[in-house]
């Protein structure tokens, strides 16, 4: 029995044309999508049970339900689509199979640039936490997850070693730059875990601009990477290792300095990178212990009256923001799964894409809900919002039927 308000489609209309991701296709609406597969070269050439459109939404749907088989993520898709009598006989559930060469026809290039295509940044000048005075902070770095156990991602991703031998499974590694208000990711280069993160940073340091203040751990210095981030015109506000050798020039009335810092293979120093150093230690006491950590922060701001030195200090913990994006993704996303599902390298930067996007639209969403209340992004609950999303996906599908 139709349910009220629902309509028959008419004769040739089939029903995926029609499926969508409710929230989702705010954030990815399907016209976007066509194009992204017009430019890809991924349209399909003849009618199919799963159209290339269809699979991209269903690639992020992955995401939205990680625990459920390939055949229940469709019926996720579809529930309540079936209700109304235009497509009654003229479309059945694909199988396992029939996804999989889905996927695989479509690859991962549509789904990383549909991405490069939406992410931007989100918070405005009046978004808590967003900003320090005028930089919209950002943060760099990176992390892992588990790959399905195949030779071919064994191969390409590679087992890193442990104290007590190999891995058990491959990892792929993804380094980001978010927006430490929202949470939004901006760029991301998934690769595999033996490309280190400065390397794979190379790659996203194009969404950096003037106007931002970028932060990063000490994993992350060194004299190239930090001159490239320069040229963007984003300002930086980078810890650095203890025992870096550089040359102290002048002494600052807030306790910081200037000091030049060399390229290892500059043998003559003839060309420096001018910075600014922080230098202070925290005490943290557990129990009768007392530890001091030291940290070292180069900043290119160097007008200590632009920014001045126990700010930047107590500034460089919204770096652990990015900790958190993180945290949604590997726990509350994945849904605690061990391993990703995709059993070759091109379908598992495909299924880490669908991830970057799900993440990104909810994130949209719930920075789109703070702003109407009045409240702090981080204030409201990510996995809440993922489960509203889920009960509504599966409750009304995400189409006009008219």
């Amino acid at each position: 029995m139709p349910r009220p308000g629902w309509r028959k489609q008419p004769d040739d209309s089939r029903l995926t044309d029609h499926i969508s991701i409710g929230v989702l296709t705010r954030t990815f609406p399907k016209e976007l999508v066509d194009e992204i597969l017009r430019s890809t070269n991924k349209v399909q050439q003849r009618t199919r049970l799963m159209p290339a459109r269809v699979v991209m939404y269903y690639v992020i749907a992955m995401a939205m339900f990680p625990q459920a088989s390939y055949e229940e993520v469709m019926r996720h898709l579809t529930e309540g689509l079936a209700w109304q009598g235009g497509f009654t006989g003229s479309w059945h559930l694909p199988s396992k199979g029939g996804i999989f060469k889905a996927r695989a026809r479509l690859g991962s290039a549509p789904l990383a640039k549909l991405y490069s295509q939406v992410a931007k940044p989100l918070a405005t000048i009046g978004t808590p936490g967003a900003f320090y005075r005028n930089w919209a902070l950002v943060a760099i770095d990176s992390t892992t997850l588990d790959v399905f156990d195949s030779p071919a991602n064994t191969e390409h991703f590679s087992k890193p070693a442990t104290p007590i031998g190999e891995a058990a499974y491959a990892k792929a590694r993804i380094t980001a730059i978010a927006e430490c208000g929202t949470h939004a990711v901006l760029g991301a280069v998934p690769g595999p875990y033996s490309v280190s993160e400065q390397l794979a940073a190379r790659g996203i340091l194009g969404v950096l601009s003037p106007g931002m203040l970028c932060l990063a751990d000490r994993g992350f210095f060194g004299y190239d990477l930090w001159k490239q981030a320069l040229e963007t015109g984003c300002e930086l506000l980078w810890r650095a290792k203890s025992n870096y050798r550089i040359d102290t020039v002048a002494e600052l009335a807030d306790g910081s300095y200037l000091a030049n810092v060399y390229h290892h293979q500059d043998r003559r120093r003839s060309k420096p990178l001018r910075l600014r150093v922080i230098e202070y230690s925290i005490d943290e006491s557990f129990g009768e212990e007392n530890q001091d950590d030291f940290y070292r922060l180069f900043t290119s701001i160097l007008d200590p009256d632009a920014a001045p030195a126990s700010e930047l200090a107590a500034l460089y913990s919204q770096r652990w923001e990015i900790e958190s994006l993180f945290d949604e993704l590997k726990t509350h996303l994945n849904d605690s799964r061990r391993v990703l599902r995709s059993q070759s390298p091109e379908l598992v930067y495909q299924e880490i894409w669908g991830m970057l996007g799900l993440h990104y639209a909810i994130r949209a969403l719930m920075c789109e809900a703070a702003e109407t209340i009045g409240a702090d992004p981080d204030r409201l609950s990510f996995l809440g919002t993922l489960r509203a999303i889920r009960r509504t996906t599966t409750a009304s599908p995400g189409f006009s039927p008219s």
